[in-house]
């Protein structure tokens, strides 16, 4: 059983996240949060905690920010675009029983670190910033360090601020290596 409630999108998210886990999960209904549903969330955020997990598109990202920005504290779960995805739709409800489960494994905390680990150099060196395929090299590293997808600044911030070490990042490249599609 997870103890923090898991904060999802929609009814289909949160039935998907049933299916998976034993949770207590709350529905934002989108971008117009209602005042009584923070009041919920806020409420789980002071008494158990919460998990955000929202979709894998640009609406979640959005709602994930919101969220964040209100809930500091927050822990953060992410489902890679490829795994959330069924017939050209994107969200967590598409998600395999066990992908849910996974992501859920990897549940990371907001750090609020003096001092950066990462810098944009690192990304750079490592094909992640400034490559053809830096994309899809975030993409398979972000899902393996579970802190999804992002851009070059975004993915940057998550690594700094989500206590991912240099030796967690290191032992997921190494063993990723051989694995890391390449665009052509």
């Amino acid at each position: 059983m997870i103890h923090e409630v898991i904060v999802v999108e929609g009814r289909d998210d949160e039935s998907a996240v049933k299916r998976a886990v034993e949770a207590e999960t709350i529905a934002t209904h989108g971008f117009g949060i209602r005042q009584s549903t923070f009041a919920l969330i806020e409420k789980a955020y002071q008494n158990t905690g919460i998990i955000i997990f929202t979709d894998p598109d640009h609406a979640g990202e959005t709602i994930r920010k919101r969220l964040s920005e209100r809930f500091p504290n927050a822990k953060h779960a992410y489902l890679s675009k490829e795994e959330a995805k069924k017939d050209g739709d994107i969200g967590i409800e598409n998600a395999s029983v066990e992908n849910i489960r996974e992501a859920l494994k990897k549940v990371r905390c907001t750090s609020k670190k003096a001092e950066p680990i990462f810098f944009v150099q690192d990304l750079f060196e490592y094909g992640l910033a400034g490559a053809e395929d830096a994309a899809s090299r975030r993409d398979f590293i972000g899902r393996k360090l579970g802190i999804g997808y992002g851009n070059t600044k975004v993915f940057l911030s998550r690594l700094n601020h989500y206590g991912i070490t240099r030796e967690e990042f290191e032992e997921a490249w190494t063993s990723s290596i051989h694995q890391i599609p390449f665009e052509k």
